[in-house]
């Protein structure tokens, strides 16, 4: 059976977590409009009869900003330096710029077998496919490009067997079961930043780092979540919890709905917001809440 590991590369917002949950069949990964929604290489395992894929989501592809940002990019470059293959995803949608077709040379030039998969074709003029995919061919851009749909599932039986003929020969990576590397732990995290990016404008989303202090299973079989919400300003902190607690508390009950679901139990849910100035220039709280760690 063929076998093996693959980046999936592309830039912010490109719909790479999308596409990874909808391939794997299982949400692995968090997704949001935003950019830095995913920060850290996530694995989704999707097993066939005769293939197995270990996708690797990695943060999406952006001018970096701080210390945080770097951290992120490493990462990215890393991981498409360590697998088999790479799933370069491109956002359709959002058209086809030089530094697209740059971005896609230069990781096609790493030396690893490249697949594309050019996505959003459901909100986009059909007509613009065909120019975008001759514009690639003919910018030296070789690898083979797939029009695809996560939204829709369109043409993704198609790109997946695309990306398993690439793979080497060889055993299973995971047993049948594994569908992530992450833990519940992480996932539960994970979960209420989620909520945060989907809930605050603008900057504060992208300042707020989600810490676990308790994550236990009581004898009861319900879930004790204990979490603090890490921000870098004061005032940050005032609009995260709103007037009264109301944005925090809304936040919190949409987190833990979906907590519930992922964990299969009630979930007892607790959230409190800490000011960390500065965290994603710090080399001390980067390493404390984890960011830049396998």
């Amino acid at each position: 059976m063929k076998s093996g590991t693959v980046a999936v590369i592309g830039k912010a917002n490109a719909g790479k977590s999308t596409l990874v949950n909808v391939l794997v069949g299982e949400k692995v990964a968090i997704v949001s409009p935003k950019p830095q929604t995913t920060r850290d290489r996530i694995m989704g395992v999707l097993t066939r009869e005769a293939y197995q894929i270990a996708f690797v989501d990695t943060p999406g592809i952006y001018r970096h900003r701080n210390a945080l940002s770097d951290v992120m990019m490493k990462t990215t470059k890393d991981t498409a330096r360590d697998v088999d293959a790479i799933l370069f995803v491109h956002d359709g949608h959002a058209g086809l710029r030089e530094d697209d077709i740059a971005l896609m040379k230069s990781y096609a030039s790493l030396g690893v077998p490249m697949i594309v998969a050019y996505t959003k074709i459901d909100i986009m003029p059909k007509e613009n496919i065909p120019a975008d995919v001759k514009a690639l061919y003919e910018a030296g851009v070789t690898a083979d490009v797939y029009p695809v749909s996560a939204r829709k599932g369109q043409n993704l039986k198609k790109l997946e067997e695309g990306i398993a003929a690439m793979l080497p020969e060889g055993d299973r990576l995971f047993g049948d079961e594994v569908v992530s590397d992450r833990s519940e732990k992480f996932m539960v995290a994970e979960l209420l930043r989620e909520k945060i990016l989907l809930k605050y404008d603008e900057e504060i989303p992208h300042g707020v780092a989600v810490v676990v202090n308790t994550f236990r299973q009581r004898e009861d079989g319900v879930w004790e979540v204990n979490l603090d919400v890490v921000c870098e300003k004061p005032n940050h902190k005032a609009i995260l919890i709103g007037k009264q607690g109301k944005a925090l508390k809304e936040v919190a009950s949409f987190a833990r709905k979906d907590m519930e679901k992922f964990l299969g139990g009630k979930v007892f849910l607790t959230v409190y917001v800490k000011v960390r100035e500065d965290w994603r220039d710090s080399a001390r709280y980067l390493k404390e809440f984890g960011y830049g760690e396998e």
